[in-house]
């Protein structure tokens, strides 16, 4: 439980959150012991590195015709929570989901396996496509680590039309099995579209009645659009996701997040992470509110997969027997290094996370 009484702590008075070096140690050398489950719609991150010195104008249309020199595929949405937890040191990440019998499906198989995840539970479903984003750039390509100048438009393939039953039973039948194993869950809900993805409303439905025999089960849900509809799970929304999921009324001030993550708390009977970008997470215990304050960086910044690394870190520590405050203290630290990873969904690992806080404590005692 939170104290209400606690005082709320600024980067700049105590950047190690409250959390020592040895306590953090502790629960990084837990992670390797965890089984962690990571149920949701699993994406290919698929980046085309193009040179804009090799530009070409269509003779047919004259739009430019973007010259790609080079490929970058990986695990996306569930796919890179899953990745995060593989790098902060988790043992077992099973990944259940599926792709479709296609290229980007093979290519994702393939990117999961060079994780070492477990893909008993992930299936290939014919007649669905793999969700996949197309991810254009353009790099350096003079420089070896071709370094991304700018990202392009985005290309989205998505499955538009509600999963199949059959699909729905097989993804809950295999969950059941496996519950009880597992440390930890993660759900992850990416697709929009309602029923269009893995977390259905009878998939969401069924795990929820499932982890009634559960109670000590670490579980998070992130969703983008359905966050407020996940039960006996502890959510992790950030400030646009819980303003609509509480009716979208009012502004998006700091002070309305706190209470949106205390209603939300108070709804659910479950803690709730509300994330903040750069101000970092708000920490809800039914009515007790902590501020836990994001790492300050400086440019260049690229927030895209933070939000990935947030729930990877938070489910993982929490699994370790983390407290809430301090688990939202590993979370920023993450959050604060996959950041600094410009033209990528990047990872964190717990040498990086330690290296984090000694170079925090250094600046503060500086």
């Amino acid at each position: 439980m939170l104290n209400q009484d606690r005082p709320v702590h600024s980067c700049a008075a105590n950047p190690m959150f409250d959390l020592a070096p040895t306590r953090l140690r502790a629960l990084l050398q837990a992670f390797p012991a965890l089984r962690i489950g990571v149920v949701g719609d699993f994406f290919l991150d698929s980046y085309l590195e193009c040179d804009p010195a090799l530009d070409e104008k269509s003779l047919e249309t004259g739009k430019t015709c973007y010259q790609v020199i080079g490929y970058r595929r990986q695990p996306g949405a569930a796919g890179n929570v899953a990745a995060n937890l593989r790098a902060l040191g988790v043992g077992v990440v099973e990944a259940v989901g599926y792709c479709g019998d296609d290229g980007e499906g093979y290519e994702l198989r393939r990117a999961m396996r060079r994780l070492g995840l477990d893909l008993t539970g992930f299936f290939t479903a014919p007649s669905r496509l793999t969700p996949t984003y197309h991810k254009p750039c353009y790099v350096a390509s003079s420089q070896r680590s071709r370094p991304v100048l700018e990202e392009l438009e985005r290309l989205d393939a998505k499955n538009r039309r509600p999963t199949p039953i059959d699909l729905q039973r097989t993804l809950i039948d295999h969950v059941r099995q496996r519950l009880s194993h597992w440390d930890g869950l993660v759900l992850i809900d990416q697709v929009a579209e309602a029923n269009c993805g893995v977390l259905t409303t009878r998939v969401r439905r069924a795990i929820a009645a499932a982890l009634g025999p559960q109670p000590k089960l670490v579980v998070l849900a992130d969703s983008r659009t359905r966050i407020g509809l996940f039960k006996r799970a502890i959510l992790k929304p950030n400030q646009r996701e819980a303003w609509a999921a509480l009716g979208g009324q009012g502004n998006l001030s700091l002070k309305a997040a706190h209470h949106h993550a205390r209603v939300l708390s108070n709804q659910t009977g479950r803690p709730v992470f509300l994330t903040l970008g750069n101000k970092g997470i708000l920490v809800a215990d039914g009515s007790a509110v902590e501020h836990v304050p994001a790492v300050g960086l400086t440019a260049p910044v690229d927030p895209v997969g933070t939000g990935d690394t947030c729930a990877a870190a938070l489910s993982a520590a929490l699994a370790a027997g983390a407290e809430l405050t301090e688990a939202a203290a590993v979370a920023c630290l993450a959050a604060s290094i996959t950041a600094q990873q410009v033209g990528t969904t990047g990872t964190a690992s717990p040498i990086e996370l330690s290296r984090r806080l000694h170079q925090l404590r250094l600046s503060y005692d500086a």
